[in-house]
C-alpha cells in the first residue's frame, strides 16, 4: 500500500535520465521557488499525453515564476522520447525509467497491464499511476496529489495561481500535522 508524503518533510530521492542525455537528480539544481514533478503513466497513457500537452503550454509560465517542471515515467527510453516528442517538448523536462520501488516511494499507486490501450500501444506488465508534486528547494514537500487512475488530475493553470498565492502571501505547505486525533 502506498504511503503518503507529508508537507514539510523531505520527499524521496529522484534521480532518473532525460530524454536528450542529461541526469535530472532532485535537488541537486533546483528551481528558484519550487520544483513541479508531474509522475505520468507512461506512452501508453492518451490521457497523459493531452495533460502533459497543457504542461507543455505553460512551461514558459512555470519558468517565469521560478518553477522548474519534471514530467517522468517508469517507460524505457524510446517510449520516454516518443511522449516527449508527441507533446513537442522544449519547456518541459522529460524523464524516463522510474523503477517501480521509486514510485511506490513517492506514494503512487501500481497498475497491472490490461493489453492494448484505446490508442493501441501495449501497458507496461506494471506501471504507476500518475502523481503531482510540488517540492521546496530544500527538497521538502510543497503540495502533493495522486491517482488511483488517469482521470480528474490538478490543472496545471490552477497550480499556477496556487504558486502565485503562495510566494505573494508566504503560505505555508498544509497537512503536516502527525499527532494523534
Amino acid at each position: 500500500m502506498p504511503k503518503a508524503l507529508l508537507p514539510r518533510y523531505p520527499v524521496p530521492a529522484l534521480n532518473v535520465q532525460l530524454v536528450g542525455g542529461q541526469r535530472f537528480v532532485l535537488g541537486a539544481s533546483p528551481g528558484e521557488k519550487f520544483d513541479l514533478v508531474v509522475f505520468y503513466r507512461g506512452l501508453h497513457c492518451p490521457i497523459c499525453a493531452k495533460y502533459l500537452m497543457d504542461l507543455e503550454r505553460l512551461a514558459s509560465e512555470f519558468a517565469a515564476r521560478g518553477v522548474q517542471v519534471l514530467a517522468v515515467s517508469g517507460d524505457d527510453e524510446a517510449r520516454g522520447r516518443e511522449m516527449a516528442e508527441k507533446v513537442k517538448a522544449s519547456g518541459v523536462k522529460f524523464g524516463y525509467g522510474l523503477s517501480l520501488r521509486s514510485a511506490r516511494q513517492w506514494g503512487l499507486y501500481i497498475s497491472t497491464s490490461r493489453g492494448k490501450t484505446s490508442i493501441g500501444i501495449d501497458e507496461p506488465a506494471l506501471f504507476s499511476e500518475p502523481g503531482v508534486f510540488i517540492v521546496r528547494p530544500d527538497g521538502t514537500l510543497y503540495y502533493g496529489a495522486v491517482q488511483t487512475m488517469p482521470f480528474a488530475r490538478p490543472q496545471f493553470q490552477d497550480l499556477l495561481a496556487a504558486i502565485d498565492f503562495a510566494v505573494a502571501k508566504d503560505y505555508p505547505a498544509r497537512g503536516e500535522f502527525t499527532g494523534e486525533v
